[in-house]
């Protein structure tokens, strides 16, 4: 059996990543999502397990010294990472993977699994994605303020992603990254299974 695809979108805080992967769920149902552990507090109504692992400082550093965290980053003075088995047990079943990483996090991944697919997500303009991040109605004046300045020095890494989407839309940026994953299936590299088989005929 083929391996499935990992898909890695990043992007700044507030530009729409948790809401574009929901919709290509919807639209690939057999698509798998991996959920990231964090040490920061749940948000509204995010719940364990879901959105994301919600584990203390102390707890993420037990699972990095276990070798259980793939990579990880501090994002605003929380860390952010990506736990090993799950992943390797989606992709080793076919099924492709969505993954909703910091930039770092996806770069990192990236030279762990050079396979990985890596796409950015932008916000139309900066005024936009100000708008949505108050929008939110969770986070301080002054919290808005480093995530704009985070934002700035995210997108100046753009050029390192395999691929650069605008969400002027949910279902624009939606079809358009699934444009890419079915791109992507059709790789030489991920199809030359079938290209041996009739050669073998």
């Amino acid at each position: 059996m083929s391996k499935g695809l990992i898909v890695s979108i990043s992007g700044p805080s507030g530009v729409g990543k948790g809401t574009v992967i929901a919709r290509l769920r919807e639209m690939f149902p057999d698509c798998k999502h991996s959920v990231s552990v964090t040490s920061r507090a749940p948000r509204g109504t995010e719940r364990d397990g879901v959105e994301y692992y919600f584990r203390t400082k102390e707890e993420f550093e037990e699972l990095i010294a276990k070798g259980e965290i793939i990579e990880y980053d501090q994002y605003v003075g929380n860390y952010y990472g990506t736990p090993l088995t799950p992943l390797l047990e989606m992709s080793g079943e076919g099924k492709n993977v969505l993954l909703d990483l910091t930039v770092p996090g996806s770069l990192a991944l990236k030279e762990k699994f050079d396979d990985t697919v890596t796409i950015f997500l932008l916000p139309p303009s900066l005024s936009e994605l100000r708008g949505r991040l108050s929008g939110r109605g969770t986070e301080t004046e002054d919290l808005i303020e480093k995530r704009m300045a985070q934002a700035k020095g995210e997108i100046e890494k753009a050029g390192k992603f395999d691929y650069v989407v605008t969400n002027r839309t949910v279902e624009q940026a939606a079809d358009e990254i699934a444009a890419i994953m079915k791109a992507e299936n059709c790789r030489f590299k991920r199809s030359s299974d079938a290209v041996e088989t009739l050669l073998a005929q």
